[in-house]
């Protein structure tokens, strides 16, 4: 198992805020520590301007660039976010190198990204690593790329990104009601909603991942890039779900059951025990 990780993510933050420096720091610390999942640790690699360009607008990368103004209530414009976000894409594009070269690999890093828009931060996240992934993935030679979203909430920015292109699909379980408010319905001929009523039973969301999963093997992805949330959790801060640590292993295990090459990143997961369910899913993943 490859990890993608640079410790200068834990370099920011604002009290009281639930993404935080401690998410990383914990899962860093508590995956060194475990002896049953052989770990080989690696650094984002170097990202192009360009390569941002292809999900998101010049005006918005620059915006990102000067983070003059906090993008909302939940997004702030901390010193140096640009450099932090780019890491985060960098992670990205290395998973996605690995996974392509038959590696199992997870990008452990902060800010998120699903939320991020075309031309607008929000919710945490400021460039949408995945569809930057996906698109340079496409771009570098891949054929067709599903894009598998199983955070607690719905990844709206890539869905805005990704909607109507061609090659490309998303697929997304999530809460609703809950942030942000979207992925009531499936959008263009490409995006693929599985909205929960909060408080779902482990049984019923599994049963949704499920028949997302077999959705999605149905139009054979030549490679699958995953938003790996983990705020489905039963005792996550933020929403309101059920899943317990075995299910995000079962869940790594369903896509590796798939058989075809994926590579996943973090996006959420809030609790106090985001390591165990991340050390869990990777578990699932690569099948210890």
């Amino acid at each position: 198992m490859k990890i993608i990780t640079d410790e200068r993510c834990t370099g920011y933050s604002r009290p009281g805020h639930p993404e935080r420096p401690a998410r990383i720091r914990g899962s860093i610390d508590y995956l060194r520590e475990q002896k049953d999942l052989p770990i080989q640790w690696e650094e984002p690699i170097s990202v192009d301007e360009t390569v941002l360009e292809r999900a998101h607008t010049k005006v918005h990368v620059s915006r990102v660039k000067a983070a003059s103004a906090d993008f909302d209530g939940d997004t702030p414009a901390y010193a140096d976010i640009y450099d932090h976000a780019i890491r985060s894409v960098g992670g990205a594009l290395h998973a996605l190198k690995l996974a392509r070269a038959g590696e199992s690999a997870f990008s452990l890093l902060r800010p998120p990204g699903h939320h991020a828009m075309q031309a607008r931060a929000m919710g945490f996240c400021y460039l949408n690593s995945i569809a930057i992934s996906v698109f340079e993935a496409l771009a570098s030679g891949t054929g067709n790329v599903a894009v598998f979203d199983f955070d607690v909430h719905h990844g709206n920015g890539t869905e805005a990104i990704l909607e109507d292109h061609p090659h490309t699909s998303f697929f997304s379980i999530h809460q609703h009601p809950c942030y942000p408010g979207t992925g009531t319905e499936n959008v263009g001929n490409n995006c693929f909603n599985y909205p929960l009523p909060p408080e779902t039973p482990r049984a019923k969301y599994r049963d949704t991942i499920r028949k997302a999963l077999e959705d999605l093997a149905r139009l054979k992805p030549d490679l699958i890039a995953v938003s790996a949330g983990f705020d489905a959790y039963a005792r996550d801060p933020i929403a309101q779900e059920t899943l317990e640590a075995e299910d995000f292993l079962w869940i790594g295990k369903s896509i590796r059951d798939l058989g075809i090459p994926f590579y996943s990143i973090l996006e959420g997961g809030y609790s106090s025990h985001l390591p165990e369910l991340v050390f869990s899913y990777l578990k699932g993943v690569t099948g210890v």
